[in-house]
């Protein structure tokens, strides 16, 4: 595999603004390493009792007693307290910077402080989202759940190609990729338990539950066959 495609920028970066109803702004940038996808900031980060890994240790976590702090829970930590007074349904304005591109929605809080924390979970060095960095590397802030089921399954295969090539056993019916989002809706049910614990209102509560929302809904989509209800797009390969 080519990695030289990779050396021409060292960084890649989101820019999400929150613009409130009130006028007040708050700006989250994120920047991630452009060949691990992980997140490269260094700035000490706050380790509320909540963010230490044994805090609902999600029962599929692979890290062992080395690590002192879930990865995840690290670096979400700002964006749960700053958030952490406000409620669910407040509509605001999200403005998503790419160097590529800009988006910009009116959505409610939680499906906005979703995009953002979506990002974290996927970069922050926790095994069971590893293989879901393609997705962030190619973000889509607001996606639909059609977006995100063709946007997770085109991954996946394109996955598997590269198994092939490799020589190991692709898996084209797509059992595993089942399983992948099984593990991310357990962490996702886990972190909605950390977060329980925490004082305030409910935006990023509701944000997780966005997430797994998004997750549950391509799980079934596989394990129903579902996934055949994309098949009306790829009419010029049927003929």
């Amino acid at each position: 595999m080519n990695d030289g495609v990779h050396s021409s920028a060292r960084k890649i970066t989101y820019n999400y603004k929150f613009i409130f109803q009130n006028g007040e702004e708050r700006e989250f940038n994120i920047e991630l390493d452009s060949v691990t996808l992980n997140l490269t900031q260094t700035k000490n980060k706050a380790r509320p009792e909540w963010t230490k890994l044994r805090c609902f240790k999600c029962p599929n976590c692979t890290l062992n007693d080395q690590h002192e702090f879930c990865p995840i829970a690290i670096n979400i930590a700002d964006i749960i307290d700053y958030f952490r007074n406000f409620v669910s349904h407040e509509q605001v304005e999200v403005i998503v910077t790419a160097q590529e591109r800009k988006y910009s929605k009116r959505v409610t809080l939680q499906h906005g402080v979703s995009s953002l924390i979506g990002i974290y979970m996927v970069t922050s060095g926790c095994p069971v989202f590893e293989k879901l960095k393609p997705m962030v590397r190619f973000h889509l802030p607001f996606a639909t759940v059609e977006e995100t089921k063709y946007r997770a399954i085109s991954m996946y295969l394109l996955g598997q190609y590269f198994l092939y090539q490799q020589g190991s056993q692709p898996d084209w019916d797509l059992k595993n990729l089942a399983v992948a989002y099984e593990n991310v809706s357990i962490v996702n049910e886990s972190f909605c338990k950390r977060l329980r614990t925490i004082e305030g209102k409910d935006a990023t509560l509701n944000a997780l539950v966005v997430l797994d929302i998004f997750a549950g809904s391509v799980n079934f989509s596989i394990d129903s066959r579902m996934v055949d209800d994309l098949d009306y797009l790829f009419k010029g390969y049927l003929k």
